[in-house]
């Protein structure tokens, strides 16, 4: 009898050992899922990307169409048109220094005025924006999502935002300060037999608005991914969390 008793005690503590290492086991596999972070599907990184694409245009937008959002943004702020620096040149030399400081600084406001209406353009770009692998601009590093924008969009976004353009150079009257410039210059070289120079303004503003927006986007993208702080939403929290350091 005492011999039976031996064997089951024994049989006891085998079992009882057996289930001390299926608890460990399974205590193991919990603590390993909850302390990795919950895998990322690619849907998951594409709809944060355009989530933090959606965030840094809106943040951009309410930096630059402001007043001096873009006169007193040096790395932003539009100078006179590279193309015609000798027309600048020529209007200092002509005694119309007043005239090229106002230009410079309508055309500014030209830009500040035009990205007011930017937002919805931009809002739909991203929306419609066709991304494949979202994982390999999650971790293309900084301003890759923007970068993306911009080569996927850059045409539909000019052809959209030149009537805004067009408009806000009305509104703020730029070709006021512009024509008299020009004309006197196109003039001189109707005499001289030097190179005139187009006086439409529309196409170097739209892509100069547009590409200093792209240039603010950016800054908030990284943002985003560097500071914790940025991520203002749970997905933004998740996916760009995910990122190796």
């Amino acid at each position: 009898m005492r011999k039976f008793t031996r064997i089951l005690a024994l049989g006891s503590i085998m079992i009882g050992l057996q289930a001390c290492e299926t608890v460990k086991e399974a205590a193991g596999a919990l603590n390993t899922g909850t302390n990795t972070t919950p895998a990322l599907t690619n849907s998951e990184v594409i709809s944060g990307l355009k989530e933090a694409l959606t965030v840094g245009i809106q943040n951009s937008v309410n930096l630059t169409s402001v007043t001096d959002g873009f006169l007193k943004n040096d790395a932003i702020r539009l100078p006179f048109p590279p193309d015609a620096l000798k027309v600048k040149q020529k209007a200092m030399d002509w005694g119309l220094s007043a005239q090229v400081e106002k230009f410079e600084t309508t055309l500014n406001r030209a830009a500040e005025e035009a990205t007011k209406e930017a937002l919805p353009i931009f809002k739909d770009a991203i929306l419609n924006m066709s991304i494949s692998d979202g994982f390999s601009i999650l971790n293309g590093g900084d301003g890759a999502a923007t970068r993306y924008l911009k080569d996927n969009t850059t045409s539909k976004l000019v052809a959209a935002f030149s009537p805004k353009v067009k408009e806000a150079i009305s509104k703020v009257k730029l070709t006021e300060y512009w024509n008299p410039i020009i004309t006197k210059y196109n003039s001189a070289m109707s005499l001289t037999g030097g190179e005139k120079i187009n006086p439409d303004l529309n196409q170097y503003v739209t892509e100069r608005a547009i590409a200093g927006l792209f240039q603010m986007v950016e800054k908030e993208e990284n943002k985003i991914r560097k500071d914790p702080a940025a991520r203002v939403t749970d997905l933004l929290t998740k996916v760009f969390g995910s990122i190796k350091k």
